[in-house]
């Protein structure tokens, strides 16, 4: 039995720094994984990453495709028609694989200029075609509900029984798990009921915290430092049964998205927020309950 949990960063939280400066960051703050994203990835250097992350000894965790939803998301680009959307997720999980991450991470985006009806069986359709290809190269999927507070722009569930009701009438529940965010969960009514109900289906988990008032949907803070009550909501997954990774997620605007907040963590060595992440989220762990 392990003495502790199982602490990972998500390549997103280190936005500036590259694929080989996260992986010597994180090994030398003492982390255990690296969450992937597609993006960190050079054109043609599938190769000599793969090689870094398996020398380095990090597990990979949840890993982020360049083109994270089946519906086009406003905030981000990427192809405007679902089909082209499926088609790239399909290639990306292709291009992950040999990285063998715990959790290829998939959004459903938002329902745009479709009706709901349409909306919906649009993303049961797409999520039939990519658990194909995860079959096919033995990965799982982690569909990730959104925050209720803006979500309008990025998804169609908000909610642990939202997503369950998406995956089991897509019929994929073998490979399509839940992504589970806090910054996005923490404050879903019935949280603690519903993590114990659903624990199985849990793929993968989000780390971070809620500024109050949150300037943007890339406003995160690091765990302990804003109101999500991070120890409640790690202390219900620890009692569900939550033994896989706890993935540091940060966005932080430093203008990439827009907005160049003077604070922001992306601004950091990637050391630095490596050391603190880990430490905020040890202390967090510490007091969960």
């Amino acid at each position: 039995m392990r003495d502790g949990p199982r602490f990972s960063i998500s390549q997103i939280s280190t936005f500036r720094a590259s694929f080989a400066e996260d992986v010597s960051a994180y090994r030398g703050a003492g982390v255990e994984g690296l969450g992937i994203w597609e993006l960190k990835i050079p054109e043609g250097g599938d190769a000599e990453v793969l090689e870094a992350l398996e020398a380095s000894g990090l597990a990979s965790t949840n890993a982020v495709p360049l083109v994270p939803s089946l519906l086009p998301l406003p905030l981000m680009e990427g192809p405007g028609e679902p089909r082209e959307r499926i088609e790239a997720l399909c290639r990306s999980v292709h291009r992950l694989a040999p990285f063998r991450p715990e959790a290829v991470v998939c959004l459903t985006g938002p329902a745009g200029d479709l009706d709901s009806d349409r909306a919906w069986a649009t993303v049961v359709a797409g999520l039939q075609t990519i658990a194909a290809e995860a079959r096919a190269t033995g990965l799982r999927i982690g569909l990730e509900p959104y925050s209720r507070h803006g979500g309008e722009d990025w998804t169609l569930v908000t909610t642990l029984p939202q997503a369950v009701e998406l995956i089991d009438e897509a019929g994929v529940a073998d490979v399509v798990g839940i992504l589970f965010d806090v910054w996005h969960l923490w404050d879903e009514e019935g949280l603690e009921e519903h993590v114990a109900e659903h624990i199985a289906r849990v793929a993968g988990v989000h780390v971070s915290d809620v500024r109050e008032p949150t300037r943007s949907f890339a406003d995160r803070l690091l765990p302990g430092e804003g109101v999500a009550d991070v120890p409640r909501v790690l202390g219900a997954l620890d009692r569900a049964g939550w033994e896989g990774f706890y993935d540091l997620e940060i966005f932080s605007d430093n203008g990439a998205f827009g907005n160049g907040f003077p604070d922001s963590l992306w601004d950091l060595p990637a050391e630095e927020l490596a050391r603190r992440g880990r430490e905020s989220f040890l202390a967090c762990w510490a007091e969960r309950r």
